[in-house]
């Protein structure tokens, strides 16, 4: 009796100290450990798991963002704040069969949220499927920023051009959803909003200092 109250114990420990999957996946869903970003959307959860150890500093740039720890300038007032930038937005941009694309608090696009992040081109991240996490930019070297798409199909001409920070785990379907709204030219005609962006870590995080021996 004793030696089973023990292995149920140690059961419930294991259990106990498993890690809970990132919120808005449906239950089951076997993920690898890493880094996830949730997109909250008016028509449904998109996850993405972020390269974090590929791109470190566009991702970090991302999560800061995401979190209301890196600084941005408001369009309102032109003062750098601390605050969620990715809370209560819209995709302002969609093209058909291609993206959509969100990350500017005016919904216009044409924001200068007040930060630049080098560009982080790897051979082995391309557009080469849908289902993309990117970071938009202007056309220049190193002038990405805040804004970023999520891929719907196959885009290989935009290799080297923008920086892929994540791929899409769950959700994907509603990238075509969102893309295939009524719009005029990019712009869609009721746009659908972005609630927040909710980052979580499955598994143990690779910068955590290991206890000493």
């Amino acid at each position: 009796m004793t030696r089973l109250l023990c292995l149920l114990s140690a059961g419930a420990c294991l259990f106990a100290q498993a890690p809970a999957p990132p919120a808005g996946l449906p239950e089951g869903r076997k993920l690898g450990n890493g880094l996830y970003a949730v997109f909250s959307t008016s028509v449904g959860n998109i996850t993405a798991r972020l390269y974090e150890k590929e791109v470190p500093t566009t991702v970090e740039n991302f999560v800061g963002l995401a979190q209301g720890v890196k600084p941005w300038k408001d369009p309102k007032n032109g003062a750098m704040v601390k605050r969620p930038l990715y809370d209560n937005i819209t995709f302002h941009r969609i093209l058909k069969g291609v993206m959509i694309q969100s990350g500017d608090p005016t919904g216009t696009g044409t924001h200068n949220c007040g930060i630049n992040v080098p560009d982080e081109f790897l051979p082995g991240l391309t557009f080469a499927v849908g289902g993309q996490l990117a970071m938009a930019n202007t056309g220049a070297p190193d002038s990405g920023g805040c804004q970023f798409f999520l891929t719907e199909g196959p885009m290989t001409e935009w290799n080297n051009h923008y920086t892929i920070f994540g791929t899409v785990v769950d959700g994907r379907e509603l990238i075509a959803k969102i893309d295939h709204a009524p719009a005029r030219g990019d712009k869609p005609i009721e746009p659908v909003k972005l609630n927040t962006v909710t980052i979580s870590r499955f598994g143990p995080d690779p910068k955590a200092k290991k206890p000493k021996k």
